[in-house]
């Protein structure tokens, strides 16, 4: 089985690469079937040659790209389809993020509990300091009715006067 894969030929701390089918469990530095271009990623953008035709002739004849050279060839729209995940995770490492996403979750959920909390506190005060002006209110309407009914201002009657005895 044919492979399209990417072989370094660049120097060291200067990797270029090239794109080459070969039998797929050859050597990468190997005797390549042929050579169907070179990609440069240190270059500013990337640097990508490849042989269209080529390309498009090996994968008719079955020849499976790798991951990495799947995501370039639709970068450059030679084929269509969707790029594949190229990064591995260890099992150590998934587990590590799975209990730092869970631990996160809870927090986010705590806070949320935390803040309808603090919602509910805020309108239960809102509506004492509500029941409180009504009282309030209701309590400066009755004093008035009250002053007003107790005090009654004095009619003006003939004073009464005394009579004295006459000696």
């Amino acid at each position: 089985m044919l492979s399209i894969r990417l072989s370094r030929v660049g120097t060291k701390r200067a990797p270029v690469y090239r794109i080459v089918v070969m039998p797929k469990h050859n050597d990468p530095w190997a005797k390549s079937t042929e050579i169907l271009g070179h990609y440069n990623p240190r270059k500013q953008p990337s640097e990508l040659v490849i042989n269209t035709d080529r390309t498009k002739y090996w994968i008719s004849k079955g020849a499976q790209a790798t991951d990495t050279v799947w995501n370039l060839l639709i970068d450059e729209k030679i084929i269509e389809g969707e790029k594949r995940g190229v990064t591995h995770i260890s099992k150590k490492r998934q587990g590590k993020l799975e209990v730092k996403a869970t631990e996160k979750k809870a927090k986010a959920e705590a806070a949320e509990v935390q803040a309808k909390e603090a919602k509910e506190k805020a309108e239960a005060e809102a509506e004492a300091v509500k029941v409180a002006e009504a009282e309030a209110k209701a309590k400066a309407e009755a004093i008035p009715e009250a002053v007003t009914e107790e005090v009654t201002p004095p009619t003006e009657e003939a004073p009464a006067t005394e009579e004295t005895p006459a000696e």
